[in-house]
């Protein structure tokens, strides 16, 4: 992924806001890519109950990033989903991201079962934290 001039802040690095959109994209590319997103008529739909960014090297314009996407926890209606947001070449993350998703359907924004499709995607996705990351 290519980071954009508009990413940085005056500070010249990649915004803290522009961090989740990294992982907000990489997220439902894999979502559609899995069958289990339908951007206009999916339900139930994932609503971020929860979100944190840890920081650990600066990414700046014209860095290229890559964002690797896992679950860490999987629940009856929810996902914890984790980012490493990683400039390209370099081992070590940037930065990690943690969203939790609850499911829920679209109309009545009420908790639902995760969809098959949902969680065969969560299943092989699925790589507990280690205990470093607790």
């Amino acid at each position: 992924m290519q980071t954009r001039w508009s990413d940085m802040d005056i500070y010249g690095h990649v915004n803290n806001v522009v961090y989740m959109q990294y992982c907000d994209a990489a997220l439902n590319r894999s979502l559609i890519a899995a069958g289990a997103l339908d951007l206009l008529g999916s339900t139930p739909i994932g609503i971020v109950a929860r979100n944190s960014t840890n920081y650990f090297a600066e990414i700046s314009y014209p860095d290229n990033v890559a964002v690797g996407v896992r679950v860490e926890h999987i629940g009856n209606t929810s996902l914890l989903w984790g980012f490493g947001i990683f400039k390209d070449g370099e081992e070590l993350a940037a930065a990690k991201s943690e969203y939790v998703h609850v499911y829920v359907n679209r109309d009545t924004r009420r908790p639902v079962a995760l969809t098959p499709e949902l969680r065969q995607l969560a299943e092989r996705l699925y790589v507990p934290a280690s205990a470093e990351e607790i």
